[in-house]
């Protein structure tokens, strides 16, 4: 490790004033670079510190029950969160501004960085998101004796191939981790693969998965209900073609459509008025009695609405956002329907799409046919509402393992 140290410190001297000029003519600043550096002041944290790091968006949001759960259950330690991307970052602010005692970048992986982080944040216990592996991080934590764990571990097939290839390095970094917990078995059997110690490599399942129903009953009128969730710019457009097209065929079928962003509300209503159908608002206490399309114009009210549909398609996916979260709707025994830009919820989808409960389409028209065939195939649809339950509580507990993990060590 002093070898691969130094090496690193010397390439990281040589290259970052090429680096920065590169990302600065792309307009791709190096966000964060002198926390990353270990030039920041955190708040007093004491000697009982928690640190939880995600590296960007999908991660962050991955560990959300996860940190509110260790807070309740460890109040008398401070939450760090780390992260490694700028939207990473801002989403951490944006969900942990009041759970977490401290949010920053986790550092370079060269040994004065590292040194100087851990000096200042001084981690009771770390745990890293998915499988980042860096080894400055984890052989400073395996020599000042703080236990760090993955969690959530999962690796790509082309990730593993390489990974393999370089097994006697990836076998010595992967020993100073002191334990790895994958999302599934496959998962464990290719960390295992490329150097992972078995004994201490187990599968905890995935983290996403820990959503709960919402305990309130909605009832908004009768007919097959069809949720556009979480929609942003174009894909309003797309979700009322594609629900004018199949109501055609199915008169009984009704849309309730929600803006990712209320500003667009005023936009979604000119397209609803536009179709000639009768429709309506949330606000205004419409339902589907006499209306065929909802606007849902309230805050905070679409994760509940699931309950009522009979499958959703989850937006975001049609653009570049990377898409919403899917499980909102399968923990209601729900089918899912995504466009292709899923990269926010890519391992979640990996696994729904396994089975007939989440469905990754390329095109508007291909959503078009899905949606028809879970409506016009009663075998086909009642075999993707059982494989969502079947799924779901197939990946339920992974944030009681990890409660439990750190009880054992704290």
């Amino acid at each position: 490790m002093h070898i691969y140290g130094f090496i690193t410190t010397i390439l990281f001297i040589l290259l970052l004033p090429f680096i920065y000029i590169i990302r600065a003519i792309n307009g791709k600043f190096l966000y964060g670079w002198k926390s990353k550096l270990g030039f920041f002041t955190p708040p007093a944290l004491g000697n009982k510190v928690i640190m939880y790091h995600g590296v960007s968006v999908g991660e962050v949001i991955a560990l959300e029950n996860l940190i509110k759960k260790t807070k309740e259950t460890f109040p008398e330690y401070k939450i760090v969160v780390t992260t490694g991307t700028k939207t990473g970052q801002e989403i951490a602010h944006k969900k942990y501004s009041e759970i977490a005692d401290f949010i920053t970048y986790f550092p370079f992986d060269i040994p004065f960085c590292v040194n100087r982080f851990l000096k200042k944040i001084k981690p009771t216990v770390v745990l890293i998101a998915e499988t980042e592996l860096w080894p400055t991080f984890a052989f400073d934590c395996k020599r000042k004796n703080i236990p760090l764990y993955i969690i959530n571990g999962r690796i790509s097939d082309s990730t593993y191939k390489s990974y393999r290839f370089f097994r006697l390095f990836f076998k010595n970094i992967l020993g100073y981790y002191t334990g790895i917990f994958t999302q599934s078995q496959y998962d464990n059997e290719k960390l295992i693969n490329i150097g992972a110690n078995p004994s201490t490599t187990c599968i905890m399942k995935n983290l996403k998965f820990d959503v709960k129903k919402s305990p309130e009953k909605i009832d908004m009128g009768k007919g097959r209900i069809i949720i556009a969730g979480s929609t942003h710019q174009g894909e309003d457009e797309i979700a009322i073609n594609t629900f004018t097209k199949l109501k055609k065929e199915f008169p009984d079928i009704k849309l309730l459509l929600v803006p990712r962003h209320l500003k667009r509300v005023p936009h979604a209503s000119e397209l609803a008025q536009e179709t000639g159908l009768p429709y309506g608002l949330r606000s205004n206490n419409d339902n589907f009695t006499d209306k065929d399309i909802i606007i849902l114009d309230t805050l905070g009210e679409l994760s509940k609405m699931y309950q009522i549909c009979t499958f959703a398609f989850i937006g975001g996916s049609f653009n570049n956002t990377g898409g919403h979260n899917p499980l909102e709707a399968v923990v209601y025994s729900k089918p899912v329907i995504s466009g292709p830009s899923i990269h926010n919820f890519r391992d979640i989808y990996g696994i729904l799409s396994r089975t007939n409960a989440g469905k990754v389409v390329k095109t508007p028209q291909e959503l078009k046919d899905y949606m028809y065939l879970l409506l016009n195939d009663k075998e086909f649809y009642e075999t993707a509402c059982r494989d969502c339950e079947v799924v779901f509580n197939d990946q339920q507990g992974a944030l009681d393992f990890v409660i439990n993990k750190l009880k054992e060590i704290l």
